[in-house]
């Protein structure tokens, strides 16, 4: 548990996920992919830059299913989300691609604006905690 070599490194000294009893916290997952390039990022060829909060979204989500997935827990077992946003005129989309993977009764969430991520391509970060009794990871 912890660090995954199919995932991007982190960017400084976590582990991707924890398991604490029967608690799994989730680090700060973004789009980043394993070759340190980002989904939903397109850089043309004069450095204009196209950021797609639905594609940032998926591939967060995906990435978080997958860091879950390596401790025996899916997505359904999430509990708690906060999610990081640097434009709250990003809500919507974000909002609308979320809303294909919880309902109502699902986690509960909380969205806030933040300045800045970690990267310049970054739309989006989010966190997780997940419960899964006797969880044997």
């Amino acid at each position: 548990m912890g660090l995954l070599e199919h995932k991007a490194k982190p960017r400084g000294k976590f582990p991707h996920v924890k398991q604490v009893g029967d608690f799994v916290f989730v680090s700060g997952t973004s789009s980043r992919l394993p070759d340190n390039t980002f989904e939903g990022v397109e850089v043309d060829e004069m450095g204009t830059t196209k950021l797609d909060i639905r594609k940032q979204t998926g591939a967060v989500i995906e990435n978080i299913r997958d860091i879950l997935e390596s401790v025996g827990c899916e997505l359904s077992d999430i509990v708690d989300v906060t999610t990081f946003l640097v434009n709250m005129n990003d809500f919507g989309g974000y909002n609308e691609v979320y809303a294909g993977y919880f309902d109502y009764e699902g986690p509960t969430r909380t969205t806030v604006a933040v300045h800045q991520l970690p990267h310049p391509h970054l739309l989006i970060e989010m966190k997780v905690t997940a419960y899964k009794k006797n969880n044997q990871a």
